[in-house]
C-alpha cells in the first residue's frame, strides 16, 4: 500500500463505506478525512490507528529494523573480534604535530 491516503482507500473500500461515514464513524470531519485521502494532510499513527479501529480493523507497526538478523550480524562481529590476535602496544603513538610559525 504505502501511503496513508492509500490505506484509507482501501478501508472504505473494503467496508463499502462512504467518505462522510468513515469520519462519522471515526469522529472526524469529513474535510479532514477528504484531505487524508487525497494527501493534502498526513494523520499521525494514532488517527490513522483510531480510524481502522472504528470500521473493526486493527493496525500493528512492524519494526522496520530485523532485530533477529541484527543480533546474528553482531554475534558474528563480536566472534571475529574475538579470533582477533590481541598484541599489547609497547608505546603509545601520537600524531606528530607540526609547529606553524604564527
Amino acid at each position: 500500500m504505502g501511503t496513508a491516503s492509500a490505506l484509507l482507500r482501501e478501508l472504505r473500500r473494503r467496508t463499502g463505506l462512504s467518505q462522510a461515514a468513515l469520519a462519522r464513524r471515526a469522529g472526524l470531519p469529513r474535510s479532514v478525512m477528504n484531505a487524508y485521502e487525497r494527501g493534502a494532510r498526513q494523520p499521525g499513527a494514532d488517527a490513522l490507528a483510531d480510524i481502522a479501529r472504528s470500521v473493526g480493523y486493527e493496525l500493528r507497526l512492524a519494526p522496520i529494523v530485523d532485530l533477529d538478523r541484527n543480533a546474528r550480524a553482531l554475534a558474528e562481529v563480536l566472534d571475529l573480534a574475538e579470533a582477533l590476535p590481541w598484541r599489547p602496544q609497547r608505546r603509545l603513538r601520537y600524531p606528530r604535530l607540526d609547529r606553524r610559525a604564527g
